[in-house]
């Protein structure tokens, strides 16, 4: 493994950074709102630190690309390309070190596509020769498809998510507005283990932000969950599926403009119990690590309308064709606004159709990732992603988890891995309290559902 890839893998890992570094134009307001998240008596145990790592041209940067996005309309529709593509193409064959192996193909739709397993294989390929490595940051993900991966980012790519944010927002009429000494964005958590964090936004007058798990053992007390959203007032708060189911249920008082849902399908019917008891918009945005928010579902439109100007998408059949207007197929992404990891016919591993809203290109009959739960032998519901890291210690490939109509449970693994049987048995036995599992040897290639069910409770509906 070169340097290159020895700098981005242990970039921001070996060394734990100082607010100067996390905040760097922190004021004394931004810091009393860090303090207030951190230390009002209803708090969460906060397990992690991030911050903005925004430097102060960064933050002017970020707010003239909010600007931009706002107003930036779409340059392709389906079946006709952008015109900024073929010098999209050009110059990631010149500086992504992977597309350069493969050489230049004149044709775009002659360019082999690329899938998740490919990232996972060596993602330092596909970061671009000029990106200084010196401030890039990287995550690793989990999902409930494919494979887990480390993404490289930016402290500007980070900050850039709350420009789509805002299209989606402002197309349901909310245009946020909170900054100093107010909260601005929430995101929940419902795991047994999640990543959480305070921060504040730059670029919105350092309004907080907090990342909180609403999983009961996070908190001192468990009606302490309610009390401490009353008591900050976020504007928004965003989350997956299963959060907001727990979050119905803890029926807080406090009433934000919006809902955000991200990284998983949302039901209709979960949808609209959160828009009765919050009498807000809740937005059901698809979402990927990868890539960013793509597009947001628009009842009136009738599909996903698109968020990202600067993403060519197309839709194709198992042999990389571009299909017509209308039929469904994998959806599968061009370009992007992370400059660390620019994306050239990019598998997504979710389906869908193209079509056209006015001007607008949009998803229709997507296929996306569900959000999946799991009761245990105790008869607790456990979140799938509980799943993924009680097994993330072992080097597997992929692998499957379903739970059966009995509420058994079964593991699938590659039949070149089954080796790790009986550790990653042994991991979602605990994990499960206790409830018996089943390891069946996996013949299916590459891609598969990671987490599925056959109990109805199970799909967070």
């Amino acid at each position: 493994m070169d340097a290159r890839v020895n700098a981005l893998v242990d970039v921001q890992v070996n060394r734990d950074p100082h607010d100067g570094e996390r905040y760097p134009t922190l004021s004394e307001a931004g810091r009393a709102m860090l303090q207030r998240m951190r230390e009002h008596p209803a708090a969460p145990r906060y397990r992690n630190q991030s911050g903005n790592r925004l430097l102060a041209e960064e933050v002017q940067q970020v707010r003239a690309y909010e600007h931009d996005i706002l107003g930036a309309g779409f340059q392709w529709q389906p079946g006709s390309p952008p015109p900024w593509l073929q010098g999209f193409v050009e110059d990631v064959v010149a500086q992504v070190p992977y597309f350069r192996a493969r050489g230049h193909v004149a044709c775009f739709e002659d360019i082999a596509t690329t899938h998740r397993g490919d990232l996972a294989a060596d993602i330092a390929q596909f970061v671009p020769d000029p990106v200084p490595l010196q401030r890039m940051m990287n995550f690793r993900t989990t999902g409930t498809t494919g494979h887990p991966l480390v993404l490289p980012s930016h402290p500007v790519v980070a900050a850039r998510y709350l420009a789509y944010h805002k299209r989606a927002l402002a197309r349901f009429g909310v245009q946020l507005r909170n900054g100093q000494g107010q909260m601005g964005v929430m995101l929940l958590g419902m795991q047994q283990r999640c990543f959480t964090y305070v921060s504040v936004t730059p670029s919105m007058g350092e309004s907080g932000l907090a990342k909180i798990n609403l999983h009961p053992d996070e908190w001192r007390h468990a009606d302490d969950r309610a009390r401490y959203i009353d008591a900050l007032q976020p504007e928004v708060i965003a989350g997956d599926p299963i959060s907001f189911a727990t979050l119905l249920e803890l029926a807080p008082r406090h009433r934000p403009r919006a809902l955000l849902s991200v990284s998983m399908a949302l039901s209709p019917g979960l949808r609209q119990a959160l828009q009765q008891q919050f009498g807000c918009p809740v937005l059901d945005i698809y979402s990927m690590n990868e890539a960013g928010p793509l597009a947001v579902h628009d009842a009136i439109a009738g599909g996903h309308v698109l968020l990202q100007p600067g993403m060519y998408v197309e839709v194709l059949d198992d042999d990389g064709n571009a299909l017509p207007t209308g039929e469904v197929g994998e959806i599968t992404l061009t370009g992007g606004f992370n400059f660390c990891l620019p994306l050239l016919r990019y598998r997504t591993g979710d389906r869908g159709a193209l079509a056209m809203h006015g001007r607008l290109p949009m998803i229709v009959d997507l296929q996306g990732r569900r959000p999946v739960r799991y009761r245990t032998h105790s008869g607790r519901w456990i979140n799938n992603i509980d799943l993924t890291h009680a097994l993330a210690a072992l080097p597997l490939s992929r692998f499957r988890v379903h739970q059966h109509h009995d509420a058994a449970v079964s593991l699938y693994l590659p039949l070149a891995e089954m080796a790790h049987a009986q550790p990653a048995r042994a991991a979602l036995q605990l994990t499960l309290d206790g409830l018996p599992v089943q390891v069946v040897p996996m013949h299916a290639e590459d891609k598969v559902l990671q987490y599925t069910t056959d109990l109805d409770e199970g799909l967070a509906a």
